[in-house]
């Protein structure tokens, strides 16, 4: 059974930093596309940050460019999201996705139904 699991989230002051992970298990994602995605209460998920299957590339949605990064370690099986800087709009659930195409192992997937498997969220809420 394929799983993503996410972990990471929690509470934090506006100004301080989070580190998201992603373990993934039950198959590899290596040199598949992976991201994050948002959504906060009452709002459509957003996508945050994608990652290319060779890890060359990323792509960030514009509110989070120069504040969060996204990599992976290929090794572990593992996606992570470094968030710096946080604010209090970027409270909401995260979610962690993988791709089951390749799509050539140097392209980002930016949209949701692109990916194939989801992880179960995690909260991430930031005060003012």
């Amino acid at each position: 059974q394929v799983q993503l699991v996410e972990s990471g989230g929690g509470l934090v002051q506006a100004g301080g930093s989070l580190r998201l992970s992603c373990v993934a298990s039950g198959r590899t994602f290596t040199g598949y596309p992976m991201g994050w995605f948002r959504q906060a209460p009452g709002k459509e998920r957003e996508f945050v940050a994608g990652i290319s299957g060779n890890g060359g590339r990323t792509y960030y949605v514009g509110s989070v460019k120069g504040r969060f990064a996204i990599s992976r370690d290929n090794a572990k099986d593992t996606v992570y999201l470094q968030m710096n800087s946080l604010k209090p709009e970027d409270t909401a659930v995260y979610y962690c996705a993988a791709s089951s195409t390749t799509y050539g192992g140097s392209q980002v997937v930016t949209y949701s139904v692109n990916y194939d498997y989801w992880g179960q969220g995690t909260q991430v809420t930031v005060s003012s």
